[in-house]
């Protein structure tokens, strides 16, 4: 497993929908492997493959509740997503949001409080899955950049404004920039 470069906003790849998943192979599952541990190093809750670069509908995602339960990779409860066709946004709830490919930046995004998600696993098999909370969040919030749509895309003014200042501050916003989980600081 390696740790990937995680994309920084203004490249391309993170501003463009992503393609359908094809064969789920060997080589797939070198990148999800390589993609929690990228997740893992950063650290974050979910990673999408667009930020690592590659435009494919494809997530992965590991969230503690609560009650301390940790969701992750059961036939029930997957940790990756390929090719998720269908999200549904049922409520609406207002809490902080950040980004790996806006490294250290957090402001306040009204997302839904629930959502469905439809999806297929590394065996091929369809699944859904009813998320709740935080949870919801985080699916939503993968989903929208196999989208081409950042969370700072989301924000409602002043927040919009302050996040395209600490863009611009940073010389973000061009192609090809990305930071290293583990090596860079970014404070991300």
């Amino acid at each position: 497993m390696a740790v990937l470069p995680i994309r920084i906003t203004g490249d391309p790849v993170l501003h463009s929908p992503a393609e359908p998943v094809g064969a789920i192979d060997d080589e797939l599952r070198t990148l999800v492997a390589d993609m929690h541990e990228t997740m893992h190093a950063a650290p974050g809750v979910g990673l999408a493959a667009p930020q690592v670069g590659l435009p494919l509908r494809l997530f992965v995602y590991r969230w503690e509740d609560e009650a301390g339960v940790v969701h992750e990779g059961t036939a029930i409860d997957p940790e990756l997503f390929i090719s998720p066709t269908r999200i549904d946004p049922l409520d609406e709830d207002e809490e902080s949001e950040g980004c790996l490919s806006i490294p250290g930046e957090r402001f306040p995004l009204r997302r839904a409080d629930r959502a469905i998600l439809r999806a297929t696993d590394l065996d091929g098999d369809r699944y859904e899955i009813v998320a709740e909370g935080w949870l919801a969040r985080i699916f939503q919030h993968e989903f929208d950049h196999l989208n081409g749509v950042l969370y700072a895309d989301r924000l409602a003014h002043p927040y919009d404004k302050t996040v395209a200042k600490v863009i611009r501050k940073k010389s973000w916003g061009g192609p090809g920039q990305s930071w290293m989980p583990g090596i860079d600081d970014l404070d991300a």
